[in-house]
């Protein structure tokens, strides 16, 4: 009887190790989980900018992973077919919808933004095939970075046309 309540009490022994260290190893592949999260977040994280605030805290973004957004200005689009590049400026407008809307809406921050020789401006320069809908007065949201040549280097081009939807937005918006 003695030996088997010693088996029994190693086995207890046996058993609690064992779970101690599941319960380590389950800590330790959760904390490896959060680190890669957190880390992969910080790495791919995107700064969303005006052309104003690059403008002023440029130096500090170069190199950078940021968005930033503006106003297409037409004259200074210019694009190579050949090789796919494409380079045009873009002007500060505001980052935020509410003061947006306080001043008329997209389409008029976006034309009276153009016109003004007054706001920063950001030379732009895209790889890629030049998008349709890149005219004058479009809003482009650019993902890239910042060149120390103070050139923004587009990896991604988005681009909004409040003109095209401007006409259906009062009828949209009394519903």
């Amino acid at each position: 009887m003695i030996f088997m309540k010693e088996t029994i009490g190693g086995n207890k022994q046996a058993i609690n190790r064992g779970h101690i260290k599941f319960v380590i190893s389950g800590i330790l592949i959760l904390a490896a989980i959060i680190y890669l999260i957190v880390y992969s977040t910080q790495a791919n994280a995107q700064y969303y900018l005006t052309v104003k605030e690059l403008a002023e805290r440029g130096s500090s973004f170069v190199g950078r992973n940021v968005r930033v957004s503006g106003a297409v200005i037409g004259d200074s689009i210019h694009y190579n077919p050949g090789k796919l590049l494409l380079s045009f400026d873009i002007v500060h407008v505001p980052g935020d919808y509410r003061e947006i809307e306080s001043q008329g809406g997209l389409a008029k921050v976006l034309r009276d933004a153009v016109t003004n020789s007054n706001l920063p401006r950001l030379h732009v320069v895209y790889n890629g095939v030049k998008p349709d809908l890149l005219r004058h007065e479009a809003q482009a949201i650019l993902t890239g970075h910042l060149g120390e040549d103070s050139i923004f280097y587009a990896d991604e081009l988005l681009l909004k046309c409040p003109t095209r939807y401007e006409e259906a937005l009062p009828e949209q918006s009394q519903d």
